[in-house]
């Protein structure tokens, strides 16, 4: 993998709507509280970690694409716009050509339910300005416009493993220059149906919402001081390589781990769920963060997190090199090294794979 640097990253959580506030509750290491979630139906409600109202409401709202638009949009629009700010605020980089990536796994719920509810009730009252705000691809439109000089937008559905899927879709489109940056967001936003669906996979997760954004580019003296340095292979489950398989392959192909590196995994609180990340991951005795086990199971903005904190940390120099874990619920296990621009890591070159995935 080429150059590939880090220009800026962006964060909504049950924390907050900014990096800051995702950083101040990891820093706390306290799991943030829940809020009850209502079930139609049922007297005792479900347990989810939901995103604060913002402090003041954000001026992109008043673009007339995110009138009507779902809050899973706000996220990513919210998360894409720390991204990219210090970009803007360059003259030299304010009307790069950019390209955005939106990875999803639940998507657009609440309208969802919303257009389909009516639907059932009465079809033919059923309104149709609700269907658009239903699709996939309904952030992924409302940024691009929001943001204007995009020229490349992609959608990606997927498990949470996706969301490196989508950063390697980022380094490619850089690495044959269709774009000078890209935006690189994974978002999900809180409905009682997938929290529902949650409990009855993992009784002890409890669902969250938000999204992480990252801003890749070419040019280092735009970045944050940080580097893309590889990004695995996709080891998919399947009946030739279980889940616990293919998270030790992903593991071993990162190779040896540089002293003192960060580890940002994708474990909560869950014994079965965590089972395979956990075996794969039973040697290290490095530093840890698990942002799941503070914010909640935020999904594919889960995934996102964990970059984002791999990021952020090494932004603010406390770490030289980090890797992110992704094992999917799934699809596939997956990984990423982040690293110091400044960091050299021609020692660890022949343990970390140079190629990226190609989706």
């Amino acid at each position: 993998m080429s150059k590939i640097f880090v220009a800026g990253i962006g964060a909504v959580s049950p924390a907050g709507w900014n990096v800051a506030a995702l950083r101040q509750a990891l820093d706390k290491g306290e799991p943030l509280p829940t809020q009850p979630l209502m079930r139609p139906g049922w007297e005792k409600p479900l347990s989810a970690r939901l995103v604060p109202n913002p402090a003041v409401r954000p001026e992109f709202l008043a673009h007339p694409r995110l009138r009507r638009a779902s809050p899973i949009t706000h996220y990513t629009a919210s998360a894409a716009l720390e991204a990219i700010a210090s970009l803007r605020a360059n003259p030299a980089a304010k009307n790069f050509r950019l390209g955005i990536v939106v990875c999803l796994q639940s998507g657009c719920v609440q309208y969802s339910c919303r257009f389909y509810d009516e639907t059932l009730k009465n079809p033919a009252t059923a309104s149709p300005l609700v269907f658009p705000e239903t699709v996939y691809a309904a952030p992924t439109s409302h940024v691009a416009a929001l943001l204007e000089n995009v020229v490349l937008a992609y959608s990606i559905v997927g498990d949470p493993s996706a969301f490196l899927q989508g950063v390697a879709l980022g380094a490619q489109w850089l690495e044959e220059q269709r774009v000078e940056a890209c935006l690189v967001i994974g978002a999900e936003e809180t409905n009682w149906i997938t929290a529902d669906a949650l409990h009855h996979l993992d009784r002890s997760a409890i669902i969250a919402a938000g999204a992480g954004a990252l801003c890749l580019c070419r040019d280092e003296k735009f970045s944050t001081g940080v580097e893309l340095s590889a990004i695995t292979d996709a080891h998919t489950f399947s009946a030739r390589l279980d889940r616990p398989q293919a998270a030790q392959a992903m593991r071993g192909q990162l190779g040896k781990i540089f002293p003192g590196e960060l580890l940002c995994d994708g474990q909560g609180n869950s014994p079965r769920t965590d089972a395979a990340e956990r075996a794969a991951w039973k040697d290290w005795t490095g530093p840890r963060l698990s942002p799941k086990r503070i914010l909640g199971e935020g999904l594919m903005a889960a995934a996102a997190w964990q970059c984002v904190v791999a990021c952020d940390v090494m932004a603010e120099k406390k770490f030289a090199s980090a890797s992110v874990s992704l094992v999917g619920s799934n699809q596939q296990a997956i990984g990423a090294r982040f690293v110091r621009a400044d960091f050299d890591i021609s020692h660890l070159s022949a343990a970390v794979p140079t190629g990226n995935i190609r989706p």
